[in-house]
């Protein structure tokens, strides 16, 4: 027997609709932590990777929700996320309590975008966390961008954890300058290094599943354990 199950949902954004899916524990009654991620500049939510976070996410009995937002304008990024995390807060179903914000690539951006804006406007309980698959801290060769691109994650408030799961040779997140990055942040920080790893975390000499089995047993681990902490403080 699954583990989840699996709906897709529209989205109210603006005059548009927004494809989502979620992905919920088979035993939904209890569910108290939501996950929302989205994808990068290019492809959409079916994305291997999302998917097999958001499937090991539900299995382990929280809520993912992925959703797709074509576009490489981050603020329009931005405010699609929004309308997604208002979204999941009508959700009357599910006892949510516990709301990570996550994305790979460009969508880690637009989710620690959000964040920010979100812990500013006075809204600190709405995000219990950020998760950041393959952040693109700078463009390939371009490393000057970082401190432009770092500035919402050091705008990050010190009760905002954090998780980072990077590749070592991620031409698009210099190693040493992301290691900067979180020194500079207020927030607590984990960084997951995949040894080997490029900006779509595929690792010579591994499988992809093996890869992906790493990187959802520390995204599950790092998510329980802060919702847990959470809960402790309420």
């Amino acid at each position: 027997m699954d583990k989840f199950c699996e709906e897709k949902v529209k989205v109210q954004f603006g005059v548009k609709l927004l494809d989502a899916v979620l992905c919920v524990p088979t035993q939904a009654g209890d569910v108290h932590t939501a996950v929302v991620l989205t994808h990068g500049a290019g492809g959409d939510m079916n994305f291997k990777h999302l998917v097999s976070v958001a499937q090991a996410l539900a299995s382990s009995g929280s809520l993912c929700l992925r959703f797709t937002c074509k576009g490489l304008n981050l603020p329009y990024r931005v405010r699609a996320y929004k309308a997604v995390w208002e979204y999941l807060n009508t959700l009357e179903k599910f006892s949510i309590r516990h709301i990570f914000l996550g994305g790979r690539s460009m969508g880690s951006r637009a989710a620690a975008a959000l964040a920010r804006q979100l812990t500013e406007a006075a809204s600190a309980e709405a995000v219990a966390g950020v998760i950041c698959l393959s952040f693109p801290l700078h463009p390939p060769r371009q490393t000057h961008a970082h401190r432009q691109r770092s500035e919402d994650l050091r705008g990050l408030p010190e009760e905002m954890p954090v998780l980072f799961v990077s590749g070592t040779v991620d031409d698009m997140c210099d190693r040493a300058l992301l290691e900067t990055v979180v020194k500079d942040m207020k927030a607590p920080v984990d960084v997951l290094w995949l040894e080997g790893g490029g900006h779509g975390l595929a690792v010579r000499g591994r499988s992809e599943d093996s890869v992906l089995d790493e990187v959802n047993l520390r995204v599950v681990t790092w998510t329980l354990k802060h919702a847990a902490h959470v809960k402790d403080q309420s």
